[in-house]
């Protein structure tokens, strides 16, 4: 059994550095229950400091570190060693994210580490061809989310939606892929999923939503909705 596999669809709720500490909690509880409640697996990806928090206090959430670093325990004095967030909770970790890029060598390194500790790594591109070049990795997971488009409420147009799932797929069929930037409501969750994506996620539109909760469970019903009306 392939335990790095997450059955589709499934969403990716990313605080950032938006919340932390208890807030950070309460919207976890919030995704728990909303994943348990649509049937959408959720990746939630706090502040390294809050991993254990949240998995002390919550069961079904694919916790997922922001970083890590590609070293061994030993010496490292400001790293974030790989056993150490999974001794945390983490069950993933997201890697070269626009706000925290990885030089190629360094990616590779770490993908590696997060494979041998048995963490679903998760590696963020700008575009189509560098998704295809992460893809050569062979990560569990790609992230495609053009760097211009994060945070704008903008999202992927539909072709490069289209073009970069199946680009990737094409590299290997066991990589999922998960559209994200500017994704900020139900309708830009449905499109995306209907599209191919396996997954999509959501940061800014959630953490500072007037209702958190109502915007994050409308966003997994689209995401459940989308993949059933795709596959009639």
């Amino acid at each position: 059994m392939n335990t790095r596999f997450i059955s589709p669809p499934f969403f990716e709720v990313g605080p950032k550095a938006y919340l932390y500490g208890q807030q950070a909690l309460e919207l976890a509880r919030i995704a728990e229950e909303a994943s348990m409640e649509t049937g959408v697996s959720v990746i939630y990806t706090p502040q390294l400091t809050d991993l254990r928090l949240i998995s002390e206090n919550t069961s079904k959430l694919y916790l997922c570190a922001q970083h890590m670093d590609p070293l061994y325990p030993g010496r490292g004095q400001g790293s974030i060693l790989p056993e150490a967030v999974k001794s945390a909770g983490a069950r993933c970790v997201m890697l070269n994210h626009a706000e925290r890029p990885v030089s190629l060598d360094t990616l590779a390194q770490t993908i590696d580490r997060a494979r041998e500790i048995n963490l679903i790594s998760i590696v963020c591109a700008s575009s189509c061809a560098q998704a295809v070049a992460c893809a050569a990795l062979r990560p569990d997971i790609i992230v495609v989310e053009p760097t211009e488009l994060i945070g704008t409420g903008t999202t992927s147009d539909q072709e490069l939606v289209e073009v970069s799932t199946r680009s990737v797929k094409e590299v290997s069929a066991d990589i999922q892929v998960l559209q994200g930037a500017g994704i900020s409501t139900p309708e830009d969750v449905y499109r995306v999923i209907f599209a191919g994506a396996d997954a999509t996620g959501s940061s800014s539109a959630i953490c500072k939503a007037a209702d958190p909760g109502h915007m994050l469970r409308e966003m997994l019903r689209a995401a459940m909705q989308a993949y059933r009306d795709r596959s009639k």
